[in-house]
């Protein structure tokens, strides 16, 4: 009877390795763009507190001002009520120092697809969080092993990739790098699947890993289609859209996504896979060098106001 209740002790000890080793409550998130607005939001309002982390006070401002934004319109739609946007806000601290991520269990890095700049932000958070944080990145492309190889501890680095928009989207892509441990994988599929609340799907290491791989090529053909003179953009997205129950077709979708984003997953995937399929077109290849990025900049393939809504 000792043995069997000394056995029961094991298997549920806080410290037995696996998902349950550390309780996350505090998570940073560092870059808070589009993408980092949206984690940001959907972690406070699962009930976490979280620090975000730019380079400058006005980048910080301009971030915490389109999570309130994103929160007013869902209070339009009776989705949600004033205190409640209180209480989101009251989760989310903004700072433009690093030493804050030292209170945290889990920092998410969701800053531009620069290989140099998350290699120079991964060495710096390396430093600063504890041999048991969980160091993750949103990368759509880049590879988590060669980001992995600037830390200490590349057991403990591995890729959270998550899909725009993030509170409407109920799946994350946990990309697992050459080195990263069981561990890491189990604490982070467990924080995803249980405590956010999403499908979590384990993706190996491969330039633009399922998601992006895919969802690149559909939104390149279009564009070739295009091209061609077969139809006009709004047209393919109404195809797409209301023939294929797309939330929005593969324009709109480049738009939200990011002119620049999609060319720079296109540009490397091209480049590790070498195969033509994933050559960009050269309509989005002029409209970056335009400065028509979609909706960050108002324009692309459609024009948008400075909520982002389509106009």
């Amino acid at each position: 009877m000792q043995r069997k209740l000394l056995l029961c002790f094991k298997k549920n000890s806080p410290h037995t390795k696996g998902a349950n080793t550390l309780h996350i409550k505090t998570v940073g998130v560092v870059g808070v763009g589009t993408m980092g607005q949206g984690i940001a939001e959907m972690l406070a309002s699962k009930g976490l507190d979280v620090i975000i982390i730019e380079r400058s006070d006005d980048r910080l401002d301009y971030g915490k001002q389109m999570i309130e934004v994103s929160l007013d319109k869902q209070i339009e739609k009776w989705a949600l009520t004033n205190s409640e946007k209180k209480l989101i806000m009251n989760r989310i601290e903004a700072t433009t120092s690093y030493e804050k991520l030292a209170d945290c269990e889990l920092v998410i890095e969701t800053i531009t697809e620069d290989l140099e700049l998350k290699k120079a932000v991964f060495e710096q958070i390396d430093q600063i969080c504890g041999p048991n944080v969980i160091l993750a990145s949103n990368t759509s492309t880049l590879s988590l092993t060669e980001l992995a190889s600037f830390t200490k501890q590349p057991s403990r680095v591995i890729g959270m990739h998550f899909i725009y928009p993030v509170s409407k989207i109920d799946l994350v892509e946990i990309v697992r790098g050459l080195k990263t441990s069981e561990e890491t994988f189990l604490r982070t599929k467990h924080f995803v699947e249980e405590v956010i609340n999403k499908k979590g799907v384990m993706v190996f290491e491969s330039p633009g890993f399922v998601t992006t791989r895919l969802i690149c090529l559909f939104i390149n053909e279009a564009l070739h289609v295009l091209e061609e003179g077969v139809a006009s953009a709004e047209d393919i997205d109404s195809a797409m859209r209301i023939g294929y129950s797309f939330q929005h077709g593969p324009f709109e979708m480049c738009d939200r996504f990011g002119l620049d984003s999609v060319l720079a997953a296109l540009e490397r995937m091209f480049r590790e896979y070498g195969e033509l399929k994933y050559r960009p077109s050269i309509v989005l290849k002029k409209m970056v060098r335009a400065g028509h990025l979609g909706a960050k900049s108002g324009i692309g393939f459609f024009k948008y106001d400075t909520d982002g809504d389509r106009i």
